[in-house]
């Protein structure tokens, strides 16, 4: 057990109401930073590496959805100092002490700084000129609620941006998380039972929630130690598909990942579908129905379900989900 994080177990019983808690916190946060015109101008640049880059997917396809230019960009990816440019940067890290955002945030202009991060006094927020905090979230160090809550606060970040308002529909939310969390308690080991048996998982997601196959297949390397890589539905079309062979599939969408969780599996390859479409089950093809829900909204139930697989599919292995093999000195600040 890494110091400083909870187990998963713990924290995945309590996440529902810590999200619930988390949603009502970020709401009068949002609102003054509105109040005060910190989420205005042209759209915003997201900022993160690992978990935090994929937890902005959504709030980009929203952004876009409402005419507003926005990117998602892998902070370790940039020679320094970052172009300047009339975009705010909002840094997204959990702890606050990611080194790869930290750097790219110092190098640009101080009014430009926005972050959103769970613990409140952290590198990362002292440096934003506003900060968006979860509410110093218990959490584990394969993150849970950590990272469902940061879905929510850049989902809710898109809504308002530029004149914006948060969907009232927020407030549903931690019912429909409870139902599908009774859901997986009496389904997860048979649905992750085809990832605990495979050489290597793909994951794949309409690009809307392109960020549930990506934080999906980081869960699974962390915390059950396959291979597993993520990509939005489009881009695994073009040719990473082909791989396919004692391979397991997570696909995660409606229409075209519907279409694609039959071919996967009708070849002979073990699929799990999460859809909002009534979709039956066939040999080899087992669906996981969700509830037809704005982007940010739908990722946070998809992450639920990407955290129980990957747990589920680590005690079948007979590991240890809370069991780290490597431990890195350069990824976060003191």
């Amino acid at each position: 057990m890494v110091e400083g994080y909870i187990p998963v177990a713990e924290a995945r019983a309590s996440q529902a109401a810590r999200l619930e808690q988390a949603i009502a916190h970020l709401g009068g946060q949002l609102r003054d930073g509105q109040a005060r015109g910190a989420f205005a101008g042209p759209g915003p640049i997201f900022l993160g590496i690992g978990a935090s880059h994929a937890a902005s997917a959504a709030a980009v396809w929203t952004l876009r959805s409402r005419g507003i230019d926005s990117w998602r960009l892998n902070s370790g990816e940039h020679p320094l100092p970052f172009p300047a440019s009339p975009h705010a940067v909002i840094g997204v890290s959990q702890s606050g002490r990611s080194a790869e955002t930290l750097a790219v945030l110092r190098s640009i202009d101080a009014a430009r700084r926005l972050a959103v991060v769970n613990v409140a006094s952290s590198p990362l927020a002292d440096l934003a000129a506003t900060a968006v905090s979860l509410g110093n979230l218990p959490d584990s160090y394969a993150s849970t609620v950590g990272y469902t809550a940061t879905v929510a606060a850049l989902g809710m970040i898109a809504e308002i941006w530029d004149g914006g308002a948060v969907d009232p529909s927020w407030a549903d939310l931690p019912a429909a998380f409870r139902r599908l969390e009774e859901v997986l308690r009496g389904r997860g080991p048979a649905l992750a039972a085809p990832l605990a048996g495979a050489v290597a998982v793909d994951y794949a997601a309409a690009a809307a929630t392109a960020g549930s196959a990506e934080v999906g297949a980081l869960l699974l390397r962390e915390v059950a130690r396959v291979p597993a890589t993520g990509l939005s539905t489009r881009q695994y079309l073009h040719g990473a598909m082909e791989s396919a062979g004692k391979t397991a599939h997570v696909l995660i969408g409606d229409d075209r990942e519907a279409a694609l969780a039959r071919t996967l599996a009708r070849a002979g390859h073990d699929t799990v579908l999460l859809t909002s479409l009534s979709v039956a089950e066939e040999p080899r093809l087992a669906v996981l129905a969700l509830p037809a829900l704005p982007p940010a909204q739908r990722a946070i139930l998809e992450a639920l379900a990407m955290q129980s697989l990957a747990v589920e599919a680590a005690l079948l292995r007979g590991i240890d989900p809370d069991a780290f093999v490597f431990h890195h000195t350069d990824t976060k600040v003191a």
